[in-house]
């Protein structure tokens, strides 16, 4: 798995994409390959000793294996946890594709082994009045790994989700079943049929877990089939 890319897309917001991404990046670093992770655009933000900081954004620089500034980890950074294009309109600021693209391909040029971009809330997150997030992961060319919050209604999401992410000309490299409702009903039925509709190999099946650790990810996952 040497110099490749992916976008880490939601069925949903609050899914898990980014305990998944971390469990992606320690499971490559288990193999000894070099990682980078970059989340161009975070909305949600707390007040540190270095300055306003996203807790996904921490947690992908905990996971990574090589050292990058949190202003290139997370460059647009919005403090208000609501929709992006909402949080930069009340702060002034305009985002566009073109912008976050230039922000991933800075990281995208290190020579490492594995780069995770990953993106905020599902598939369809507006950016500004003309283009959505998607646009960025459709501009950069990168295959993209779809994590799957395994709750009531999540096939739909899913479903929609691949044929969204196939019909704006991506492959889907893989998908995680993340395990988010832990009291989800015909939960075996529910991945069978996630494994016969998606067009794509799961990659692992991830249980609930309280406290979140990527490193149980990791265990759960299988990287040979990206």
């Amino acid at each position: 798995m040497k110099s490749k890319h992916f976008f880490i897309a939601g069925t949903d917001t609050d899914v898990g994409k980014t305990l998944i991404a971390c469990g992606i990046l320690r499971a490559a670093a288990n193999r000894g390959l070099k990682t980078l992770a970059i989340k161009p655009v975070a909305a949600g933000a707390e007040q540190t000793a270095e300055g306003l900081r996203n807790s996904d954004a921490l947690m992908l620089m905990a996971a990574m294996t090589e050292s990058l500034p949190y202003e290139q980890v997370n460059p647009v950074l919005l403090a208000p946890p609501i929709a992006p294009h909402i949080a930069a309109e009340q702060a002034g600021r305009r985002l566009s594709v073109s912008q976050l693209a230039g922000f991933c391909r800075g990281v995208m040029m290190r020579k490492v082994d594995l780069v995770l971009i990953e993106g905020a809330g599902g598939w369809r997150v507006p950016l500004n009045q003309g283009e959505m997030l998607s646009g960025l992961a459709i501009e950069l060319r990168t295959p993209v790994i779809l994590v799957v919050g395994m709750k009531l209604g999540c096939i739909n999401h899913a479903v929609l989700t691949a044929e969204a992410i196939q019909a704006d000309g991506l492959v889907v490299a893989g998908w995680v079943e993340n395990k988010i409702d832990p009291e989800m009903a015909c939960f075996d039925e529910n991945l069978a049929t996630l494994r016969r509709l998606l067009p794509a190999p799961c990659l692992g099946v991830i249980p609930n877990l309280a406290p979140v650790d990527p490193a149980i990810v990791a265990d759960h996952l299988d990287l040979s089939l990206l």
